[in-house]
């Protein structure tokens, strides 16, 4: 749409905006009170609220389950359903509570909030934001000019996943079988990975800016 037909290099940081995240009325936070948002565009789409309030019980349960990686998806559904059927669940803190009452207090890990995995799932969810991570960047590894470098910047494991996966597809070469005498798949690498492990934040760093600790950035140079 813009017109761009090609790339000298191109960097994707895929964290939420410390901006979006502290401004209270965006529903990110569950340290604040606000209403249940989470959109990236709040202009469009649906919110936080209309998939806590619609979804089907065995659908939140596997968006938590999937996209937070909670081992307690499928108590935290059953408690927002059963929540929702008194009164619809609008705000952060009235979700925060469920999610406290439904995580058995013993299991809370020490490091991180008890919602903090439900949060993450439904904000993923609100903005489809693995198949936008997964079209932007085959769209940007197909522009990259040979040289080129792409550099990106992931905060928690799904998307992690995704970058390893794609970075690792684009660096493969011939898929023939072993025993053919010579290559007919015609595949080429079209990539060469330039970090074997992500490079992550150092103490230094992640002593200045604590939310760099899940940073993990992985790089290619297209052949």
């Amino acid at each position: 749409d813009l017109g761009v037909t090609a790339l000298d290099g191109f960097i994707l940081d895929l964290g939420v905006s410390s901006h979006q995240l502290d401004t209270r009325e965006r529903g990110f936070s569950f340290q604040q009170d606000a209403p249940l948002d989470m959109r990236m565009d709040t202009s469009s789409g649906e919110t936080a609220a209309d998939l806590v309030n619609e979804l089907p019980e065995a659908e939140l349960e596997r968006i938590i389950g999937e996209y937070g990686e909670e081992r307690w998806a499928k108590r935290i559904a059953a408690f927002i359903v059963r929540e929702r059927a008194e009164s619809p669940i609008t705000t952060t803190f009235r979700l925060v509570d469920i999610i406290k009452g439904a995580v058995p207090k013993a299991k809370w890990d020490e490091r991180i909030h008890p919602a903090t995995r439900t949060f993450q799932a439904l904000r993923i969810a609100v903005n489809t934001e693995l198949d936008s991570l997964e079209q932007g960047m085959r769209a940007a590894l197909d522009l990259l000019k040979p040289g080129g470098r792409g550099v990106i910047i992931s905060f928690h494991s799904l998307e992690d996943r995704i970058v390893k996966h794609i970075f690792r597809e684009y660096a493969e070469g011939c898929t023939c079988p072993r025993q053919l005498p010579i290559c007919v798949c015609g595949k080429q690498p079209r990539v060469k990975i330039l970090t074997t492990r992500p490079v992550t934040a150092t103490a230094e760093e992640t002593e200045v800016n604590p939310r760099a600790r899940s940073a993990k950035l992985r790089a290619v140079e297209k052949l």
